[in-house]
């Protein structure tokens, strides 16, 4: 075998290994990019696509972290009103599809901004996001207007209302995204309740409010737990 053919077997050879070896390997690239998929799919809510507490609370923990941020940190809980009374009325189809409603909304309104929106059980949303202080409140207004907007489901008109509570980072300096999410909470009930008007900002009191096995107290099935206590 003269050398020019030599030459050609030794590169033939040496194809050969690097396809034998690359064929697993491509076989556990896309396995492992396939399981990457569906961990953080699994991270996401099933019927809104988003993301889920614990992705909410380092989120906005990662914003905490910096301080020159910490100020326009804005966190935002939100309650549906009376979404119950579709159900009741329409179907929990019709149920899923405000559900989903406000999960579009919530999202198209954080994508023009440095936000995260996340679901967090049941008609539950939060909202985190960086907004200048002079033109917060106009923003948050401004989704509250577009999560309000009728939605049209087989004919029939429904009238969607939330419940919004702010809590602002400046005004509980020091606080992990926890409290000052506990702080949006309470705030939210205080307006839900008519105890407060939109726009209500937790104050420190609201972030350390009582709480019933980490809940807070006035929240559907706290009774019961206070009453096992």
């Amino acid at each position: 075998m003269d050398s020019a053919l030599r030459l050609q077997a030794r590169s033939g050879q040496r194809a050969l290994l690097i396809t034998t070896l690359a064929v697993p390997l491509t076989g556990w690239t896309v396995h492992a990019l396939a399981l990457h998929r569906c961990l953080a799919d699994a991270r996401k809510d099933l019927l809104t696509g988003l993301p889920c507490r614990p992705e909410f609370t380092a989120y906005g923990e990662r914003l905490l972290r910096t301080r020159r941020r910490r100020n326009a940190v804005h966190v935002l809980m939100l309650d549906g009103v009376d979404f119950k009374g579709v159900n009741d009325t329409y179907g929990h189809a019709a149920g899923d599809t405000v559900i989903q409603t406000m999960g579009r909304r919530l999202t198209h309104w954080s994508s023009s901004r440095q936000a995260l929106a996340a679901r967090l059980g049941g008609d539950e949303f939060a909202v985190c996001a960086v907004l200048p202080q002079v033109t917060a409140l106009a923003e948050i207004t401004e989704l509250r207007e577009q999560l309000q907007q009728p939605l049209l489901y087989e004919g029939h008109k429904l009238r969607l209302d939330v419940s919004i509570g702010i809590a602002r980072a400046g005004d509980l300096p020091g606080e992990s995204m926890s409290r000052i999410l506990r702080g949006a909470d309470k705030a939210m009930y205080r307006v839900k309740k008519g105890q407060a008007t939109f726009p209500y900002f937790a104050t420190r009191a609201d972030a350390y409010a009582k709480t019933v096995n980490g809940r807070r107290a006035g929240r559907r099935g706290t009774h019961l737990l206070a009453r096992a206590a």
